[in-house]
């Protein structure tokens, strides 16, 4: 086992007790000390610094990139199902015996006469879409965009030879398209015809 060292203990004249001097190995201790202490403070600091930097940093582009919001977009009029327009309508429209409808939605509806590969019409709504988009597809499918008004708005039309018609009207930030194709079967109107026909009901109709 260590031993204890014991260190004698002094007295005054009056009984008290006298505190030992303080070495020169004891100050030079405490001075150390005292320095480490400081050094690991200002560490410390520069770290933090360091740190806060680059959270700002980050939190600046974070905030240049949320900064300008998209615009959104206007709304337009409402169509009703189908485009407002009947199942007697385009039947009619179409000039064929039969056209059943085979979905719908508040959106879109398809009308087909022998399945998906038979001749059709389609409507549909877009909420927010670039018309420009749609038209700039038609284009490249081999169906050039033609500049149209239907009863006071822009729009476009796209078709190939006699058998397939489509037209977009745009409402501001939306617009409707008609579709229309025959198929391989012997086309009963002029699609395009059709398609314009059906587009004036619908934009008629708007609310």
């Amino acid at each position: 086992m260590g031993q204890t060292a014991h260190h004698a203990v002094s007295f005054d004249s009056l009984g008290n007790r006298l505190t030992p001097p303080t070495t020169v190995a004891s100050v030079e201790s405490a001075s150390v000390r005292t320095k480490l202490t400081a050094v690991a403070a200002i560490s410390l600091a520069l770290l933090m610094s360091g740190c806060g930097g680059s959270d700002d940093s980050a939190d600046n582009s974070d905030a240049a990139a949320t900064s300008a919001p998209a615009k959104p977009a206007a709304p337009g009029p409402f169509f009703g199902e189908c485009g407002s327009v009947t199942d007697q309508e385009v039947l009619a429209a179409f000039a064929m015996p039969a056209l059943p409808v085979v979905w719908r939605n508040s959106v879109g509806c398809v009308w087909e006469a022998s399945g998906p590969q038979g001749p059709s019409v389609s409507f549909s709504w877009y909420r927010g879409s670039p018309i420009g988009r749609e038209a700039a597809g038609s284009g490249l499918i081999g169906r050039p965009p033609e500049t149209i008004d239907v009863k006071g708005h822009p729009g476009f039309k796209g078709s190939a030879g006699n058998q397939l018609c489509e037209i977009g009207v745009q409402f501001g930030d939306d617009f409707i398209h008609w579709s229309v194709t025959y198929a391989d079967v012997p086309a009963t109107a002029d699609p395009c015809k059709v398609a314009n026909d059906l587009a004036e009901l619908t934009v008629s109709r708007a609310k």
